[in-house]
């Protein structure tokens, strides 16, 4: 994001007015623009900050706000024109510039968003509410005051502060807000940059070592060496170099922490506003200071207050460095409708995951009658068809929303169906019969989909397979479902196949006709014996893009799972296969049953989990996990976040969330350590909040008192 103008109105020293960055007639912003180094032009800086900020922030910053206000009793009226880059702020529906303000009045504490037409801003200008997020790499906006401390042994580098982004900026407005601690970023820099080698530490720490060298004339070799003593390192720094130091090294911090996963974060786009940086050291040092900045940020947009002497100092092909703003957005045409020739039978796939058979044995249907077939997504609204069908897979919020709107549209003339809607509603039997339309879906390839068999003979409360499917039966053969050869990958989605009293035979054929199969609703391991579990291990399994070999199981509880360590072994799995076990949780099983799921699992060589959560079918029983946690609660966790699977430890982050608001809801608190595995390697912005808000069981307000009292909560828990 670059600024390219602001308004104000009722400002203290600057009362009404407005600055341009951008270059007259130029697609181009100065990328260094120079203000008097007085305290009016203080007061902008921090005018320019607050649009940038979010409304949510506003009210966060350390700063009485009626020491920017003339009149206390009126609105401060703020408007800008910003450009959002592509790929961090824009959206394909954000135009290339955007118009947005906000209004503070001081005296009643308010903080507004100006409406749809802020004051001041050029007509016809789009006017847009920053989409800041919960993330920390939008808007990016940094600021630093003349006055700065820094943190010595006391930052917090896991952002748990709900407001982290506020820390960007806040020696702007207050001159005691600590910056970096300069050591401890250093010590974390260096560990992942040189200790073990991780991007985008690396890139960011030689090019930081390389630039100090040339600009600080500081001797860098030995920050790149894996002994080095980084204390050691700072301590024999000038105290010039320091200076200059700490708050790069802060801009450094945040850059990382809004890109963590960007290969060159430090070309990240931005606004960086600062107010008297030829205070900071010996005006002799200061164009050092500067030509450092300049070129560790080369996407950098800077604003600074500098005085007079200062800015004379700096040389001319700096102050004349240009930023390009991001191109306009080229007018997208409006998407067309799809054209749908009268009488033509419209199917629509809801939600379904995989390719929906039922969709594409209805499209053989009416293929064969001559009828025109229009295949849709999601939804599709339109009149002209003489036919509808929908078919819903499951029964999430959206998708019901998605039914609802097509039934408002449609009426009588829409013909739903599937599990997520009704279980016993099936194809006729002409249909069913029928082979499947594949040119639905062309991504399937030279991949085939189907069932050998429905049905199963357990009745598990919590399945659709009894109500929907009824008794095993066989309902294909693999010639058929191979369409005589054609296909040579099958997508086998049969509910339970080791069931049937011929899966021996149908296992067999398998293997002779050297196809490659994937058994997608996964299989009854309690079934096997020594042919099945010997014919298994033949066809081998693949996942559903059939890019490596993998079979599925499922674990539920922990009542046979000594059978299933018998049958298991009858595989002969090793280290080195992928035996995956779906497991449900939040249905009937205790947090110390699930723990024993898992440490059963982790024991088998090859296994690991996925985990799904119970979502209760229509008409199916409720979740029953009253008992879900007992006095025993911090032993099971701590046990449980010590069970690491060699892959898909993605799936468990669910769980652990889950868990997680469980125990926030029966014990009025967090588990420390079960935070800190939620938050290791993702979404670490989004700690601070889920601190502040109890695993999202509270609501924090918009002000410091809400949210420092659930912060100063969960400190004392954790201690």
């Amino acid at each position: 994001m670059y600024l390219v103008e602001i308004h104000y109105r009722n400002a203290r020293a600057n009362g009404l007015g407005h600055l341009t960055l951008q270059k007259k007639g130029e697609k181009a912003i100065s990328k260094w623009t120079l203000l008097p180094g007085n305290p009016a032009s203080r007061e902008i800086l921090r005018l320019m900050a607050l649009p940038c900020v979010g409304l949510r922030y506003i009210p966060e910053i350390p700063f009485r706000f009626e020491k920017i206000c003339r009149n206390p009793d009126k609105p401060l009226e703020i408007s800008c024109v910003l450009a959002p880059h592509p790929g961090r702020e824009s959206r394909s529906s954000l135009p290339a510039r955007f118009g947005y303000g906000i209004r503070i009045i001081p005296s009643t504490n308010r903080f507004e968003a100006a409406g749809k037409a802020p004051a001041f801003l050029p007509p016809g200008l789009p006017v847009r509410k920053p989409a800041i997020g919960s993330g920390n790499s939008r808007y990016f906006v940094l600021g630093y005051g003349s006055r700065f401390t820094a943190h010595r042994g006391t930052d917090d580098f896991d952002f748990n502060d709900p407001f982290f982004r506020i820390r960007r900026f806040a020696s702007l407005f207050c001159g005691n807000a600590p910056l970096t601690d300069p050591v401890a970023f250093l010590h974390r820099l260096h560990y992942k940059a040189v200790r073990i080698s991780r991007y985008p530490a690396i890139r960011t720490y030689r090019k930081l070592c390389d630039l100090c060298s040339a600009h600080l004339d500081l001797d860098t070799r030995p920050w790149l060496e894996k002994e080095c003593d980084v204390e050691d390192a700072w301590q024999k720094l000038c105290i010039w170099q320091k200076r200059i130091l700490v708050p790069v090294l802060d801009a450094v911090r945040h850059v990382l922490d809004a890109s963590p996963f960007r290969g060159t974060p430090l070309n990240m786009q931005g606004l960086m506003l600062l107010d008297r940086p030829d205070l900071v050291t010996p005006l002799k040092f200061f164009p050092r200071f500067i030509r450092l900045l300049d070129s560790l940020f080369p996407q950098m947009q800077f604003v600074c207050a500098v005085s007079q002497k200062a800015a004379s100092i700096l040389s001319n092909d700096l102050i004349l460095k240009e930023l390009r703003l991001p191109d306009q957005n080229p007018t997208r045409p409006e998407k067309q409708a799809a054209k749908i020739p009268r009488g033509a039978v419209l199917l629509i796939d809801i939600d379904s995951r995989l390719p929906n058979l039922a969709l594409m044995k209805l499209s053989r249907h009416y293929k064969e009658q001559g009828r025109k077939v229009v295949f849709a997504r999601k939804s599709a609204f339109e009149k002209k068809a003489d036919g509808i069908y929908a078919s819903c897979v499951f029964s999430s919020a959206s998708s019901q929303r998605t039914i609802q709107n097509l039934r408002q549209y449609y009426g009588s003339f829409l013909f739903a169906g599937g599990s997520g809607i009704d279980l016993h509603t099936r194809l006729p039997e002409s249909i069913e019969a029928l082979p499947p339309d594949y040119s639905l879906y062309p991504e399937l390839g030279d991949r085939a989909i189907g069932f050998f068999t429905r049905g199963c003979p357990f009745h598990c409360p919590f399945c659709v397979v009894p109500v929907k499917e009824g008794p095993v039966r066989k309902v294909n053969d693999l010639k058929t479902l191979l369409e005589n050869g054609k296909r040579r990958k099958l997508i086998l989605l049969d509910d339970n196949l080791l069931s049937h009293p011929h899966a021996e035979d149908f296992l067999e054929e398998m293997t002779v006709s050297k196809i490659r199969v994937n058994f997608n609703q996964t299989l009854d391991i309690r079934l096997l014996n020594f042919r099945t579990a010997r014919l298994l291990r033949r066809i081998g399994g693949s996942n559903v893009r059939f890019t490596r070999k993998v079979l599925h199981f499922s674990l539920n509880d922990t009542r046979e799972m000594e059978l299933v360590r018998e049958k298991y072994g009858m595989l002969g799995f090793t280290s080195r296969d992928n035996v995956e076990f779906i497991c449900m949780y939040g249905y009937n099983t205790t947090l110390e049953e699930d723990v024993r799921r898992f440490r059963f699992l982790r024991s088998l060589p090859g296994a690991y989990v996925f985990v799904q959560q119970y979502r209760p079918v229509p008409g199916g029983p409720p979740s029953r996990i009253s008992d879900f946690l007992d006095g025993e609660a911090d032993r099971c966790i701590d046990e449980l976040i010590g069970i690491l699977f060699p892959q898909n430890m993605k799936s468990m982050e669910k769980y652990y969330r889950w868990v997680s608001r469980q125990y926030a809801k029966k014990f009025g608190k967090l588990h420390p350590k079960l935070v800190d595995t939620i938050f290791r390697y993702n979404y670490r912005h989004k700690r601070g909040r889920y601190l502040a808000t109890l695993a999202g069981t509270l609501k924090v307000g918009s002000h410091s008192a809400n949210s420092q009292r659930a912060l100063d909560r969960l400190k004392k828990q954790q201690v």
